[in-house]
């Protein structure tokens, strides 16, 4: 599937900001097997005083700039062809629960992709009882770890409404679940702190969706921003799998990555710190077009 992607955030400063630094991890990845980037740009105004591209410690593209001059507003642009594999079936090859535990056990890498980074609370999702308790109810006839994970991501669309106006970027996500109501990243924040307080090994993952669906079929939510989504590793045999909790879906040829990581803390579109006075007003658009080859 090949598709033409075009981003834009916008900010704007009530008053001059300056001494500015920040993070981008806007731009889809280019991922061997997945997905290719067959051109991309970035496009930054005004120009920084700094930019370095580099690469982060889960193998994300980011670039880094810095502003030394004042400004009133920034506006960040990507435009991107890339063309999305198709994902080989997920055919269920998991252990179950306590097997999985030993496979861990015996998983001796340490590198970006190991699960042991992906087992534990970090910035954005810690240990949840009340989450974890519910998960275990809803998955309670489910045996292997990939069961128990499409289930649970199944349970957390049924049981969520998708509402852009119920929380925020830093709505915690307890809040959330107790709200049932809340938008891609509360749904994946939600899935991750569920499987992780089961044991199964869960990240977050950061893109684009398809914006208009093949005719017939309806719109998939969050496909008008930035949108985020789930991976799981269910054991040495089977890896990593990826799943839309917000969509009740398994992630493919609709989702093109950008990046991966713990939780939207290590993933944020645009992170950083600037010293300004008053408020600021943020604007996204994002198109997601498929492109059809003459």
């Amino acid at each position: 599937m090949l598709y033409d992607i075009s981003l834009k955030i916008a900010y704007d400063y009530d008053s001059s900001a300056d001494a500015g630094r920040h993070i981008l991890r806007i731009v889809p990845a280019d991922l061997p097997g997945e997905q290719r980037v067959i051109a991309s740009s970035l496009t930054i105004h005004p120009t920084p005083s700094e930019r370095v591209t580099r690469r982060d410690f889960f193998d994300n593209a980011c670039v880094d700039i810095a502003y030394d001059d004042p400004v009133s507003e920034t506006e960040f642009r990507v435009t991107a062809r890339v063309e999305r594999h198709d994902a080989p079936p997920a055919l269920d090859v998991s252990p179950d629960l306590p097997s999985l535990a030993n496979e861990l056990t015996q998983h001796a890498s340490i590198g970006p992709a190991a699960p042991h980074h992906f087992l534990f609370p970090s910035e954005r999702v810690g240990y949840h009882p009340e989450i974890v308790a519910w998960a275990r109810e809803v998955s309670a006839g489910c045996f292997t770890a990939f069961s128990i994970t499409r289930t649970i991501c199944d349970a957390v669309h049924d049981g969520l409404t998708f509402d852009p106006e119920a929380t925020m970027v830093d709505t915690p996500v307890d809040e959330a679940f107790r709200l049932k109501r809340g938008v891609c990243q509360d749904f994946t924040h939600i899935t991750i702190a569920a499987l992780r307080g089961l044991g199964i090994p869960a990240g977050y993952v950061s893109g684009y969706l398809r914006t208009l669906p093949p005719e017939g079929e309806e719109k998939l939510e969050g496909a008008d921003a930035m949108h985020a989504w789930v991976r799981a590793w269910c054991g040495a045999d089977m890896g990593w799998v990826e799943l839309d909790p917000t969509n009740r879906m398994l992630a493919g040829l609709d989702h093109v990555v950008v990046a991966r990581g713990r939780d939207y803390f290590d993933l944020a579109p645009v992170k950083g710190a600037l010293r300004t006075a008053g408020a600021q007003t943020t604007t996204q658009s994002v198109d997601v077009k498929e492109v059809h080859p003459t």
